[in-house]
């Protein structure tokens, strides 16, 4: 059997290579990169995320500045054939958690981890290590600080929440739904 010749890095890996020095610089983390046809363009949709050490959320002023940035950087490698539309956003609060980064992104959240034995333990993310993550107790949650070792998870997620109030009784900053669906820049 003949195995065709590799035909050199796809679209969206060209575009990577383009758009992560200028990310990097950002001081930002490239979370995910796409590329697709749509009628005669190609959209560009790059996903960018906080360092996974950050707690919060990505703001908007933030995504417009890295946006002209990626884009500069698009237009001087051209890694994209034809006019090409760019999207660049962020993973929003409907990312599965499949990666030690995002566990360590939701840190302060209130996260639904399903395990594989099918329970599932609702709870506000305060450690995520390689060797465990430590959930705090939350009134229709785990009852007690519970640590849950990373290969029992089978899937995890953030569960929105409208408004937290701190202990001071004000909102909490990053938890309103809007402060994380920042949505294309």
């Amino acid at each position: 059997m003949v195995t065709p010749a590799s035909s050199g890095p796809t679209p969206a890996q060209r575009v990577r290579e383009a758009v992560e020095p200028a990310v990097t610089a950002a001081g930002l983390h490239l979370e995910d990169v796409a590329v697709a046809p749509a009628g005669r363009r190609t959209v560009v949709r790059v996903v960018l995320d906080l360092d996974e050490d950050a707690v919060g959320s990505l703001d908007l002023d933030t995504v417009g500045e890295v946006s002209r940035t990626i884009s500069a950087a698009l237009d001087a490698a051209d890694p994209v054939r034809g006019e090409y539309v760019l999207e660049v956003s962020s993973p929003g609060t409907d990312r599965p958690l499949t990666e030690l980064r995002h566990f360590r992104r939701a840190r302060t959240r209130l996260v639904r981890l399903a395990l594989h034995d099918g329970s599932t333990l609702t709870g506000r993310l305060v450690e995520a290590e390689p060797d465990r993550y430590v959930l705090d107790p939350t009134p229709d949650g785990v009852a007690e600080r519970t640590a849950v070792e990373p290969a029992r998870v089978a899937r995890g997620r953030v569960e929105v929440e409208l408004n937290r109030l701190g202990a001071d009784g004000t909102d909490v900053p990053g938890t309103d739904v809007h402060d994380d669906e920042e949505g294309p820049a």
